[in-house]
C-alpha cells in the first residue's frame, strides 16, 4: 500500500511539474512576445524603416494569437497519448472509417481552440490507433465549428445568423469530404511510420509519458508556428492594398482572392470572422470562403503539418483541402447566402 501511494505521489508530482513548466514557459513566451510587439516597432523605427516595424507588429500579433491555443493543444495531445487507452477510441468511433469520419468531424465542436491546437491532437489520435481519415476530419473541423468560433462569427456578423449557419455547414462538409477522400485515395506511406503503427513521444504512458509528450510537442510545433507567422508578416508587407481592389468587381475572382488571402494572412480562427466582416467590398460568399479556408489551410497550419506529418503529406493534403473548402464555400454560400 505504501509503495502504491508513493507511486501515485511521484506521478502526481511529475504531472504537476510538467504542467507548471509548460504554463510558465507559455506565459513567459507570451510576455516576451507581447513586450516585443510593443517595443519592437519603436526600436525598428529608430534603426530601420516603418515597413520593418509593421512586419514586426504583424509577426508578433500572429504569434501571440497562436501560442495559447498551441499550448492547449499540446496539453490535450499529451493527455490523450499518455492516459486514454486505444480501446476508448475504438468504442466511440465506428469501425468503418466511412462512418467514423462524420462522427470525428462532429466531435470538433468540443475543442475550443484554433488550428494550432488541432494538429498535435490529431497526431496523438493517430498514434493511439484512430483511423487517419477520422483524425484528419477532426483536425479540419475542430478549428472551424467549435462554439467559440461560432459565437465570434455571430458577433462579427450581428443580425445575420445565415452567415453563422453557412460557416458551420460549409466547414463541417469540407472536413467530412476530406476524410472520405482520404479513405478512398489516401496511402499509409504518406504518413510517418510512427503515426501508422503507434509510438511517439507520448507512447510511454503514465505521468512521465505525459511530461515527455508535452515537452516534445510544444517545442516541436512552436518552431513551425514561428515560421508560419514570419511568412504571413512578409506577405502583409510586400503586397500593396491597392492590388486587392482590382478583384472586388468579379464574384469569382473575389472568392479566389479571399481564399488565397486566408492562406497567407494566418488569422486565428477565433478572429478571422472580424477580419471577414471588415471586407465590406466583397460578396458574402467570398467572405465565407475566407472563414472556411483559413482555419483549414493557412501558412502556419501547413508548417505545423509539415513538421508533424512530413512535407509530402502537408503539400498533398493542404492542396486538396483548399480546393474542397473553396467548393464547399461556393455551394453553401449560393444556397444559404
Amino acid at each position: 500500500m505504501d509503495g502504491l501511494r508513493r507511486g501515485v505521489g511521484d506521478g502526481v508530482r511529475v504531472a504537476v511539474r510538467a504542467l507548471v513548466y509548460a504554463v510558465v514557459g507559455g506565459v513567459s513566451l507570451l510576455a516576451v512576445v507581447t513586450v516585443g510587439s510593443v517595443l519592437g516597432p519603436m526600436v525598428v523605427l529608430d534603426l530601420a524603416t516603418p515597413a520593418m516595424a509593421a512586419w514586426w507588429t504583424v509577426f508578433t500579433a500572429v504569434a501571440v494569437q497562436g501560442i495559447p491555443f498551441l499550448l492547449l493543444g499540446t496539453v490535450v495531445s499529451a493527455a490523450i497519448g499518455a492516459f486514454v487507452p486505444e480501446r476508448v477510441f475504438k468504442r466511440v468511433l465506428p469501425r468503418n472509417p466511412v462512418l467514423a469520419v462524420p462522427v470525428a468531424g462532429a466531435a470538433g465542436v468540443v475543442l475550443p481552440g484554433c488550428e494550432c491546437a488541432s494538429v498535435p491532437v490529431a497526431d496523438s489520435l493517430m498514434r493511439r490507433g484512430v483511423a487517419p481519415a477520422a483524425a484528419l476530419a477532426f483536425l479540419l473541423s475542430a478549428p472551424a465549428v467549435n462554439p467559440v468560433v461560432l459565437v465570434a462569427t455571430s458577433i462579427a456578423f450581428p443580425g445575420d445568423p445565415a452567415m453563422v449557419g453557412a460557416r458551420l455547414v460549409a466547414s463541417l462538409a469540407a472536413a467530412v469530404v476530406m476524410g472520405w477522400l482520404w479513405v478512398r485515395f489516401g496511402k499509409e506511406e504518406w504518413l510517418p511510420s510512427v503515426r501508422r503503427g503507434g509510438g511517439g513521444p507520448a507512447a510511454a504512458g503514465g505521468w512521465r509519458g505525459f511530461r515527455d509528450g508535452l515537452q516534445h510537442d510544444f517545442l516541436h510545433a512552436g518552431g513551425f508556428l514561428v515560421l508560419g507567422a514570419a511568412a504571413a508578416a512578409t506577405f502583409n508587407i510586400l503586397v500593396p492594398r491597392s492590388l486587392l481592389d482590382v478583384f472586388t468587381g468579379s464574384p469569382w475572382l473575389s472568392v479566389l482572392l479571399l481564399a488565397v488571402l486566408a492562406v497567407v494572412l494566418c488569422v486565428c480562427s477565433e478572429a478571422d470572422a472580424f477580419v471577414a466582416a471588415s471586407l465590406t467590398g466583397f460578396s458574402p460568399t467570398a467572405r465565407l470562403a475566407f472563414m472556411v479556408v483559413g482555419p483549414m489551410v493557412d501558412l502556419k497550419l501547413v508548417a505545423l503539418q509539415a513538421g508533424t506529418f512530413g512535407r509530402a503529406f502537408a503539400v498533398r493534403f493542404s492542396s486538396a483541402t483548399w480546393v474542397v473548402a473553396v467548393l464547399s464555400s461556393v455551394l453553401v454560400g449560393g444556397w444559404l447566402l
